[in-house]
């Protein structure tokens, strides 16, 4: 039997490293604007509800086709993230009593980034529960500055990297991964299911709009450490189903359609969420070195 001696053992493992590296290098480069098209998709499907349904365990989906909110179902009332449009709130109070839960029973609401298609609606969710509205400290400023009809922006805490927030034996961590927010807030948490334990990744978004601008932000110097940041910890996370501020971000469509079908539950994708982060990660570093190697912008 052939063994690989204990010397060899570094060079194999480094050897494999760079065989991965070099698959995905080889993969489609997607390009900022290929990748905000998929993700927002058009304004009718950004509020064109989609089938609410169970993901797993107490993790449920109550948003449109292509702006995602979620519903974590606990014992002592419930956790919403992300409210999208404020159009969207009575489509996703709608989908929540689809599902066969009062809408008045959530308690938290909780936000990817401050963004109006994601956070726009918080202040209308508030009013309609009386919800406790958290965000990440570093995004406080642009939702603020946020306020449909005039109506201002709630926040009832402040949240920091690493905080946590727990409801009915709940418990979701907030992880700071900037870079298309100050504050882009990519949460994690542990479900159940048949006698299982899964470890789920909302990824808040670490893409690079069209236009954005890398080298010599004016109005964000920092931008690249943050994205920096943002993919460190996004490497750092252990994930079996991966979720996303866009269902394109996790292949909902497609997933859903397995459902019911027998077979494995679709949404448990530990590689789906490695191949996102790689395709998030490309289109970042392909604009980086298109801006590093190009001539400067124009003031």
């Amino acid at each position: 039997m052939f063994r690989i001696p204990a010397s060899h053992a570094l060079a194999f493992t480094t050897a494999a490293a760079f065989s991965a590296a070099l698959l995905w290098a080889q993969t489609k480069t997607w390009t900022p604007q290929e990748l905000f098209t998929r993700n927002v998709g058009t304004k009718e499907q950004q509020t064109k509800p989609f089938p609410p349904h169970k993901i797993i365990g107490n993790l449920y989906y109550v948003g449109t086709e292509t702006l995602a909110s979620f519903l974590v179902v606990t014992p002592e009332g419930n956790i919403l993230i992300d409210s999208t449009y404020e159009v969207n709130v009575p489509g996703i109070k709608k989908s929540v009593e689809d599902l066969g839960f009062k809408f008045s029973d959530t308690k938290i609401l909780l936000g990817s980034h401050a963004h109006g298609d994601h956070q726009e609606g918080d202040a209308m969710v508030k009013e309609l529960t009386g919800a406790k509205v958290m965000a990440m400290a570093e995004d406080v400023p642009a939702l603020e500055v946020m306020k449909p009809g005039g109506k201002p922006h709630p926040i009832d805490r402040v949240l920091h990297d690493g905080d946590t927030v727990t409801l009915g034996g709940v418990t979701l961590v907030a992880h700071l991964t900037p870079g298309h927010t100050h504050g882009c807030t990519t949460w994690t948490m542990k479900v159940q299911d048949a006698g299982k334990t899964y470890d789920v990744v909302i990824i808040g978004s670490m893409g690079v709009n069209p236009g954005l601008r890398l080298v010599n932000n004016a109005k964000n110097p920092g931008i690249i450490d943050e994205y920096e940041r943002g993919f460190r910890v996004m490497h750092s996370l252990a994930c079996d189903i991966p979720l996303g501020s866009h269902p394109a971000m996790y292949n909902m469509t497609e997933k859903y359609a397995k459902l019911g079908k027998g077979g494995p539950n679709p949404f448990i994708d530990p590689e789906g969420y490695k191949t996102e982060i790689a395709i998030e990660e490309s289109a970042y570093r392909g604009l980086l070195a298109e801006q590093q190697t190009g001539p400067a912008p124009k003031n």
